[in-house]
């Protein structure tokens, strides 16, 4: 009886870790084709029987793409619209949260319901209105253009709440009871119980700001302002792709996203289980 049981959980064991290892491969395989093609060259990358490994590396892909556009020039804008985006994100949505979290007034439930239903309105709908908007203030082909709309987030709203509520209330009263305001116990009390919360917003908010790719491509028609996925779609051609370069270029752009989510995968994880989520 026992020997089945262990056999029954050394093949339950095997199975999921089957289903785990085959689940990474189908993931992680579109990255590593991207990588080792954007070592190869334009014949090779399209060649059939296709092959995982180039024949032959070539590092000319990173310096040739520079002729085609000025891809730093479009990293720049992508860090600085994306950093810019996530810091005002953050405190935009930690300073709502905390309202709709710790401060009591009339009506607070129901505003919240609201501010929730605008989850549920997809971004092609507001895109019209919010471009006229912005034509009408005069931000078209203007670095606050590209940032201003990606500071307001009704789920980072509702992710640093679920946060904010685990916080006893306890603690904010003996802040205020020691004549603190509300800017001081936001500040100096909220903000560092809810680092775990924040970090894992910052990800998923400089995630949205990098990919983001239909409003920098309608806001935007300088050259010097694009974004680098704006800038990467202008190297599939109409007859023709060069596939190689557009590889290294998108390898170049998952460069950023993955050291953050190196450096602060910590608080990812700790987060998505402490925080709302849950």
């Amino acid at each position: 009886m026992t020997d089945n049981r262990s056999a029954k959980g050394w093949l339950k064991l095997v199975l999921s870790h089957s289903v785990l290892l085959a689940s990474a491969v189908v993931f992680l395989f579109p990255f590593v084709w991207m990588l080792f093609g954007s070592f190869k060259d334009s014949l090779e990358v399209v060649k059939m029987p296709p092959r995982l490994l180039p024949s032959e590396w070539k590092l000319s892909n990173y310096t040739q793409i520079q002729t085609y556009f000025p891809i730093y020039k479009f990293l720049f804008n992508s860090l600085a619209v994306s950093v810019v985006s996530t810091v005002l994100q953050l405190l935009v949505c930690a300073m709502s949260a905390f309202v709709f979290a710790k401060i009591p007034f009339k009506g607070r439930d129901g505003l919240f319901f609201l501010f929730l239903v605008t989850m549920m309105i997809p971004m092609q709908v507001t895109l019209t209105p919010l471009f006229i908007v912005f034509q009408k203030l005069n931000l078209l082909n203007t670095y606050a253009g590209l940032i201003l709309p990606g500071i307001f987030s009704a789920y980072g709203t509702f992710l640093l709440r679920q946060h904010m509520m685990t916080v006893p209330d306890s603690l904010l009263e003996a802040a205020y009871m020691d004549g603190a305001s509300y800017y001081r116990v936001f500040w100096n009390v909220m903000l560092p119980l809810s680092k775990p919360a924040l970090a894992t917003l910052a990800i998923f908010a400089f995630m949205s700001s990098w990919n983001n790719f239909l409003w920098p491509l309608i806001v935007v028609s300088d050259t010097n302002l694009l974004t680098l996925p704006v800038g990467l779609s202008k190297l599939q051609g109409r007859w023709s792709t060069e596939w190689n370069i557009l590889m290294a270029g998108n390898v170049i752009s998952f460069i950023p996203i993955f050291v953050v989510y190196l450096f602060a995968q910590k608080y990812f994880i700790r987060g998505m289980t402490l925080s709302g989520i849950k």
